[in-house]
């Protein structure tokens, strides 16, 4: 009977399905089992489908699901979608089709991939963040953050009521809220004789999603708003497109508020340290002192926070952010137009490029002077493109004697108007560089603070500016309010109408506000997001429903939002909706938040640290505050797995160049010049083993007798005949020959075989890619060409990508999950290599045969020798503490020496054979629940309990001693563990062996410790 792994995994996969074998128990007062939740990163489904390198992450949590089951817990292991997205979107710019239409079919292929590789989702709460079922949610969370604000004093979010209950009391004086800064003081009286909406506005300076104009990232080509994380290196992560600051009124969150608590709740949480450490970055907490300077002939203040406040005196100019709002107002006719255009140039320039970029130096001087606090010189103000709107206050008080990059920027611009001499307030040299440290030097030139270092300096420092109320000491973080608000028609409307310019929130009763239908994706043509091309688009606050625009009144009758949430909107609370997915009235009842709590065991990508990973811990922590989320943190151990690398392969393509070299009398006048060669060779393709290096000359490869390279200098010859080696052209020797380099292309893998790496020349002239090399001359080796391969991120352009499908089709899902374990640990990149799958499909036929022969089944019941016992129980124990460690690659290398030992020992004993069926259950669950049906078992072996591991029988009766003469190991005996030391002599001593070494003498000392070694020594 022989392992058809198609029809295994076709029948498993159906039972599965029609079972619901996964389906996870909701609580309930006779539910007493241990809940176990492990959840998966959102995917997004794209269009590409699913590579081998996406269910790498998959295939470890499921193990893990699997194994819990197992081990008797109630597992939550479910799967769903992160819908929204701009690439459909651009797709529907681009086809018109509906962003619902290409997004409904994509995840149908994802599912397709998914299932087929064996995965125990709990698929019956599948959640899709484009469903109006699910982002109505959304929207209701996002006005529970509008009708609150963080109160200091309890640390914590609270309702908006009680913010207005202690306005209409106290005012606003005594209350100690996160808020926007320069909040006006206004007593209770004043309060309470606003109107409605002066204190609405008041209200939106506090609340925890607010209006504000803000900088924000604008991609043009993109037509919208991006978040830092959606930039890389300058441009948008999606397309490449340029990326601009521009200041435009948002939707933001007030994600500050929870600083300090984000930052202390890494140090509960079972995740990596680098994910710590990269959250740590983000967050940016620094202690210092706010400082006022006042800037001179204006009503103006600059603020500046400062981590050295005790460096006051030193300050030698000060630097404002180019997009800083006082830099239009305070600067002088003279330097306008230098300013104005600085401040083009900057907001073309990421603020990630600008904090990346550490050896540009660019300001200009805007003309004005601030005044310092205490000796009231004037202090030249300038504005620098390292200094971000967005950190601190924007502005940055400089002083060069003390920090690295102020004191290269005070000497480039050394001598220009407006940049005195550097000031120097340490008793230190500062002639090469600035003295950055915190120790070792005491302050001069600084008034009262003279004598002082760092500590004293600071907190003195830190009592005058109170004194003389220019300023404070104060907590900083580099966390900023993250913006909320994307140009985009496919994402979550928001629930909000505006009356008279101020933003109200839609009854949630109502919930949910539905993307309406658009005929044009893109933006209007005066400007609005895509949502303005929607006909019926205004909230009737009577019939409390959509209307059409035309009936806007501004009376009943008001206009919608137009901008939609961003993409992490619906996956910073989605592993809450899985907990209770079919719930209509809340997003999850309080019974099942309290059962499941959170995520026991979360696995993803790193590249989602600052972003998702943070996001989600910000609204959980808020949800908590709001007395819905049960725990502080939503995921109590995260696992980043690593990348599975593609093998791409290469042609070498040659490109053909002639040099001419003159030599004049003179060896200065040297003139070499590469230029192009038009000619018929460009497409010949060559072996990679042909150079040694690229853009070599032909002659070092003339003298071979390589036929390749015959070949190549024969038309070589005929090519510099036609040149002319050798003219004269007037005075010196002019020089003509031929050069060549080589250019690389990448090769789809479906022209080559992947396990010999020989390339299909036919198939490759035929593909479309290739139709430009249709008339390719290849250059053998053998008769046959063989392709370069060089590891690389898998990937679609580089045509590398390996399609699970393929690998499920030819070899099974059993193998591919196993194969992927077994390429290494799973927080590592590691290359993927086809031909190594061969391996890991032969030890699963391997082990079908301890089951079967040719006629069927051969389990007998006869009881199992002492190292079939001993075989199993390593394998149990090795199998369990890996799974609990998360080191799934040394399970399979484990599984692969247990089969072969078996095979060894002719096993077919069931009180071995059928836990074995069960340790390899969580790995490959296919053939594992064939073999467990086959030895007569009903229903899925899924909850069967896991074996226990019986020490006694990996107690070792024996070892094998090496025994060695003067430190040389000479042979090996193998010899009961109870023996003496005099015994073990004895019987080393009469060994054959040990005679003949030893020729007639007596060793000297015979050294023997008991289960390891034995020496004779002289």
């Amino acid at each position: 009977m022989k392992y058809h792994h198609e029809k295994v995994e076709e029948k498993w996969q159906k039972y599965w399905a029609e079972h619901q074998t996964f389906k996870a128990q909701q609580p309930t007062t006779d539910n007493r089992q241990p809940k176990y939740y492990v959840l998966d990163m959102f995917p997004y489904p794209s269009g590409a489908g699913l590579h081998v390198g996406h269910p790498l992450g998959y295939i470890a949590s499921d193990i893990v699901a699997r194994f819990k089951r197992h081990k008797g817990f109630n597992v939550l292991h479910p799967q769903g979608y992160d819908s929204f997205g701009l690439p459909a979107e651009q797709y529907a710019i681009q086809t018109g089709q509906h962003p619902e239409k290409t997004t409904r079919e994509n995840i149908a292929r994802y599912r397709e991939q998914l299932d087929k590789i064996g995965f125990s989702f709990d698929w019956s709460r599948e959640v899709r963040t484009s469903n109006a079922d699910y982002y109505k949610h959304t929207q209701w969370i996002f006005i529970q953050l509008f009708n609150s604000w963080y109160n200091n004093n309890t640390d914590k979010a609270e309702d908006i009521s009680t913010l207005v209950t202690l306005f209409s009391k106290e005012g606003n004086t005594t209350v100690n809220a996160v808020c926007d800064d320069n909040i006006t003081p206004l007593t209770a009286a004043e309060w309470n004789a606003f109107s409605s909406e002066e204190q609405q506005k008041i209200l939106l300076q506090y609340r925890l999603t607010y209006l504000a104009e803000t900088e924000v990232n604008w991609c043009p080509a993109l037509g919208t708003v991006l978040a830092n994380d959606e930039i890389v290196n300058g441009v948008s992560e999606r397309g490449g497109h340029p990326v601009i600051r521009k200041k435009m009124t948002q939707w933001s969150m007030r994600i500050s508020a929870y600083a300090e608590r984000l930052l202390q709740g890494l140090e509960t949480i079972d995740w990596s340290e680098s994910i710590k450490e990269s959250q740590r970055n983000w967050i940016g907490k620094s202690v210092g002192a706010s400082v006022k300077f006042k800037v001179r002939s204006t009503k103006y203040e600059i603020e500046v926070f400062t981590t050295r406040p005790d460096t006051i005196f030193g300050v030698t100019f000060m630097t404002l952010a180019p997009e800083h709002e006082l830099v239009s107002q305070i600067t002088t006719p003279e330097q306008k137009a230098a300013v104005e255009a600085y401040v083009e140039a900057t907001a073309k320039r990421s603020e990630r490029e600008r904090m990346a970029d550490v050896k540009t130096i660019s300001g200009v001087f805007t003309g004005a002077f601030a005044e310092h606090p205490f000796t009231k010189e004037p202090i030249p103000v300038w504005i620098g493109d390292y200094v971000l709107a967005g950190y601190g206050t924007g502005a940055v008080m400089a002083v060069p004697c003390g920090d690295e990059r102020d004191y290269a920027f005070a000497n480039f611009f050394k001598g220009q108007k407006g940049m005195p001499e550097i000031k120097n307030i340490f008793n230190q040299d500062i002639s090469e560089t600035a003295y950055g440290e915190k120790s070792g030097f005491e302050l001069i030139n600084s008034d009262f603070l003279n004598g002082l270092g760092y500590k004293d300096g600071t907190k003195k420092i830190i009592e005058e500016l109170e004194r003389i109320g220019q300023g404070k000491g104060k907590t900083n973080y580099r966390l900023r309010d993250a913006v909320f608000s994307r140009q985009r028609y496919w994402g979550e409307p928001f629930p909000v109408y505006y009356v008279n310019g101020l933003p109200q929130m839609i009854d949630s009763k109502h919930l949910p506000i539905v993307l309406p239908e658009v005929e044009k994706y893109l933006p209007t043509e005066d400007g609005q997001p895509p949502l303005g091309n929607a006909t019926d688009w205004a909230w009737d606050t009577l019939a409390n429903k959509v209307v059409s625009n035309e009936w806007i009144d501004h009376q009943t009758i008001f206009p919608l939002e137009l901008n939609t949430m961003p993409g992490w909107a619906g996956s910073s609370w989605y592993w809450m909706r899985y907990m209770d997915a079919h719930n209509d009235a809340e997003f999850a009842s309080a019974d099942a938040l309290k059962y499941w709590e959170n995520v026991d065991l979360y696995i993803g990508g790193s590249e989602h640290a600052t972003g998702h990973l943070l996001y989600s811990r910000f609204w959980n922590k808020f949800l908590k505050d709001k007395g819905f989320a049960p725990t502080e943190e939503p995921f109590k151990k995260l696992i980043n797995q690593g990348m599975i690398l593609g093998m791409s392969a290469f042609v070498y393509r040659v490109e053909w160049f002639y040099v001419k070299s003159v030599w004049g009398d003179n060896p200065e006048d040297t003139l070499e010049k590469e230029l192009p060669l038009k000619s018929e060779f460009k497409n010949i393709f060559v072996p990679k083993s042909f150079f040694d290096g690229m853009g070599r000359y032909i002659e070092n490869y003339k003298k071979s007798d390589s036929s390749f390279v015959k070949i190549i200098s024969d038309k070589i010859l005929e090519l510099e005949t036609e040149l002319g080696i050798f003219e004269r052209e007037g005075i010196g020797k002019i020089s003509r020959s031929l050069s060549l380099a080589l250019t690389p292309i990448h090769v789809d893998l479906s022209v080559i075989n992947d396990i010999t790496n020989e390339l299909d020349i036919e198939a490759f002239r035929n593909h479309p890619l290739y139709s430009d090399y249709k008339e390719a001359e290849f250059i053998l080796e053998n008769g046959k060409y063989i392709v370069g391969r060089e590891v690389e991120k898998m990937s679609k352009s580089k045509y590398n990508v390996v399609n699970p499908d393929d690998i499920c089709n030819d070899y099974g899902a059993d193998t591919l999950r196993l194969y992927e374990m077994f390429l290494g640990p799973l927080e590592q990149a590691k290359p993927w290599n086809t031909a190594g799958i061969t391996g890991v499909s032969g030890f699963l036929k391997k082990l079908w045969r301890l089951y079967f022969d040719d006629n069927g089944l051969i389990v007998t019941n006869e009881e199992p020798t002492a190292d079939m016992y001993k075989s199993l129980h390593k394998t149990i124990k090795k199998v369990t503490e890996d799974i609990e460690n998360f080191s799934f690659n040394t399970s399979v290398s484990q599984f692969m020496i247990c089969v072969n030992e078996l095979a060894q020992l002719k096993c077919h004993h069931r009180a071995i054979l059928e836990p074995l069926a069960l340790v390899i259950s969580p790995y490959a669950p296919h053939i594992a629940e064939e073999l467990w049906s086959q030895l007569g078992h009903e229903g899925s072996i899924s909850t069967v309990d896991f074996p226990i591991v019986n020490e006694k029988y990996l107690v070792e009766s024996e070892k094998e001693y090496p025994v060695s003469f003067n430190g040389k190991m000479r042979f090996t005996i193998t010899l009961p563990l109870d023996l003496t030391v005099a015994q073990i002599q004895e019987i080393v001593m009469a060994d054959e062996r040990t005679i003949k070494q030893l020729d007639g003498r007596t060793p000297n000392k015979v050294i023997i410790v008991p289960g390891k070694v034995i020496n004779l020594v002289g």
